[in-house]
Order: C-alpha cells, then sequence, then structure tokens
C-alpha cells in the first residue's frame, strides 16, 4: 500500500501511543501527512517523538494537544489541521476510556467519563468532517468487540462505544454522497497500557481464553484492518462494523 495515500491529510486522536502510533506509522508509510492529537500535556515529550518518528518516514507531521470533549478543542484541531496542511482526508477516531465495574458501583463521575470520552468525541469530530473534510474522504471509529457480545462489569464501555456505531451507519449514508466513507473497528483485548490499566491478570486471562488462540490480541493485528479502510479503493465499503478479535464473536458470560 505504500505510496496510495501521498497528498492526503490525517488526523489521529489519541495518535502519540498505543493502537493511534501503530495507525499513525502505517498512514505515514502509505504516504499521509499526519496530525497526531493527544489528551495530556504530560505526553508532551511523547508527541515530540511520535512527530519525530512520522518525519523519519517521509510524513509531514504536527501534533495538537487538547481535550477533545469540549467542542471548541474539537473544532480549534481540525482549524490546527487545516492551517498547517490546507486539506483535511482522513480521520481515525482512537479515544477512549474503559470503566471496568459492575453498573450498579458504576459513579456518576465515571459515567460522564465514558460518554464524554467514548461517544462525544467521535459525533463532534464527524459533525466537522460534515463541513470540512474534503471529498473521497475516510472516516475510521474504534469501538470495541463488547458492543456485539454479552460481558459483566462492561456497561459503562460496551454502552458508550455503541452509540457510535449508530453515528457511523447514519453519518455514512448523510455524507455518502461526497465519496466520504464512514467505518468501525470492533477489536478484541489488545495488548495494551490501555487495556492492561483496567484489567487484573485473572480477567486478562479470562479474556485470552474467550478468543480461538487463546491469547489476546496483538495492536499489530488491527493496522491492516484500518489501512484497508483508509485506501481509495475502499469506497464501496461503509456503513460497516469490522471486528479484529480473534474469533471472540459470541456471547460471554
Amino acid at each position: 500500500m505504500t505510496g496510495k495515500l501521498t497528498g492526503k491529510v490525517a488526523i489521529v486522536t489519541g495518535g502519540t501511543a498505543n493502537l493511534g502510533r501503530l495507525f499513525a506509522q502505517a498512514l505515514a508509510d502509505d504516504g499521509a501527512n499526519l496530525v497526531l492529537h493527544y489528551n495530556s500535556p504530560r505526553r508532551e515529550q511523547e508527541a515530540l517523538e511520535a512527530v519525530n518518528d512520522m518525519k523519519a518516514r517521509g510524513a509531514e507531521a504536527i501534533a495538537v494537544q487538547g481535550d477533545l470533549t469540549g467542542t471548541a478543542t474539537v473544532t480549534g484541531l481540525i482549524d490546527a489541521t487545516l492551517q498547517r496542511f490546507g486539506q483535511w482526508d482522513i480521520l481515525v477516531n482512537t479515544s477512549g476510556i474503559i470503566v471496568r465495574k459492575p453498573l450498579q458501583e458504576t459513579t456518576e463521575q465515571e459515567f460522564d467519563a465514558s460518554i464524554a470520552i467514548n461517544t462525544k468525541i467521535p459525533f463532534f469530530l464527524m459533525k466537522e468532517a460534515a463541513g470540512r473534510m474534503a471529498d473521497n474522504g475516510r472516516i475510521i471509529n474504534m469501538v470495541t468487540t463488547q458492543v456485539a457480545v454479552t460481558a459483566p462489569t462492561y456497561s459503562a464501555y460496551a454502552g458508550s462505544k455503541a452509540p457510535v456505531e449508530h453515528f457511523t451507519k447514519a453519518f455514512a449514508k448523510e455524507i455518502g454522497h461526497r465519496g466520504i466513507t464512514v467505518n468501525c473497528i470492533a477489536p478484541g483485548p489488545q495488548k495494551t497500557s490501555f487495556l492492561y490499566g483496567a484489567e487484573t491478570d485473572e480477567t486478562l486471562a479470562w479474556l485470552a481464553g474467550q478468543t480461538i488462540s487463546g491469547e489476546l490480541g496483538d495492536p499489530v493485528d488491527v493496522v491492516p484492518v484500518m489501512r484497508f479502510l483508509a485506501a481509495p479503493e475502499t469506497r464501496w465499503v461503509t456503513a460497516q462494523t469490522v471486528y479484529v478479535n480473534g474469533g471472540m464473536i459470541s456471547p460471554i458470560n
């Protein structure tokens, strides 16, 4: 796929670490220029290293920090992109938070944070895309395999990701006349700090046991699917959710 995205500009939220960083690297390798969003000012050094990584791959890149749960910050991210590059072609939204506890024990603060980060951010990024993304663009939202399986203690996480699937399908039909595709990727449990921070050794072993291979996924396994959905040739793939979960598709208890 090298070079297929030459001249395109991609925004990757959460693009300085974990899956977002891998996605950004793949997009850079395919020729795109990058805007790497990161949330916490504490990640500034990480963001600088990520930008240098993209440049070493031949891409132009900038990093933009901000809390995207505020719509003004979402608008500011797009402003910064257009000011630097003059266009916006690809959005890969990886921002997310896991609250892993029974519904009864979930606090109002945890619920609000889940909705703000997992639900609100992709909604308002897509709203910006409606008026500001170039024709024939690509929007890829990360959800979770938990939207299709039943598992205890993921109510806030899965419940706040599920609306994104519906936003995606509706928006794909609203904006499709411009050649813009809108899809979701629903990964299973991955070997990332994002997952490890919410799980114990016991629950990690349980999750691994739900896959066909008996292993947690590697984030690199998700990257080819993102590259496929971002490619110019996949104009006929839209309003879809692609599961990348090692066969973890049946209800689990």
